[in-house]
């Protein structure tokens, strides 16, 4: 289901230049945004560094692209 939301020209106008970064659509880079504020959110002691490898390492997973990890 879409929805359409209002959002101020000065974030669409920076949407489209970070979302050129990762080939992301105006919208993708806003919803993109808006995971990462919601991850942020619910995890207040992670850094944006932490949950953003940990949405990478979620999307691997999902892609089937895991291994096991070796320690030492």
């Amino acid at each position: 289901m879409t929805t359409a939301v209002r959002v101020s020209e000065d974030l669409v106008k920076q949407a489209k230049i970070y979302g050129k970064i990762d080939k992301r659509s105006v919208t993708g880079q806003i919803e993109y945004w808006a995971m990462l504020g919601k991850c942020a959110e619910e995890n207040p002691d992670l850094t944006y560094s932490l949950i953003k490898e940990i949405l990478i390492g979620l999307t691997e997973l999902e892609q089937g692209q895991s291994s096991e990890y070796k320690f030492g």
